[in-house]
């Protein structure tokens, strides 16, 4: 899995290379872009992690770094709870092993609760015929 890199935007060079050292030491990847007066280019161009940036930058184009950080408009249609429910159980089972009993203790409800909801949505562990 390739780590998304970190943008650090300063004019105190620096301020900016001890921000970007930390972030090094810690293993992130980190990025500095070509102009920091205009670092919507970067903000565009690419697929960043976070951005780190110094608000007291002449010339910064604050409305222009705004909207460059603003989400986009979510493209997420509403789906019935019960889907919902069904994917965040069968995560659970998952990242239990399918332990039940860890998996009901998580999900904070009763152990035949989730019995009866596993049944109900028909999931079931990899190489485990459905009941």
């Amino acid at each position: 899995m390739v780590a998304h890199p970190i943008l650090v935007i300063s004019q105190d060079a620096s301020r900016a290379r001890q921000i970007e050292d930390a972030l090094q030491h810690g293993g992130f990847p980190v990025v500095a872009p070509t102009d920091p007066a205009q670092p919507s280019t970067e903000l565009a161009n690419n697929d960043l992690a976070a951005v780190v940036v110094d608000l007291s930058l002449p010339g910064l184009d604050r409305p222009a770094l705004a909207s460059s950080l603003a989400p986009a408009t979510p493209t997420l249609q509403p789906e019935p709870l019960e889907a919902v429910e069904r994917r965040h159980i069968l995560a659970t089972l998952q990242f239990t092993g399918w332990n039940k009993r860890r998996a009901a203790l998580i999900l904070g409800i009763a152990r035949s609760t989730l019995i009866q909801k596993v049944r109900r949505y028909r999931l079931k562990a990899p190489g485990v015929p459905i009941r």
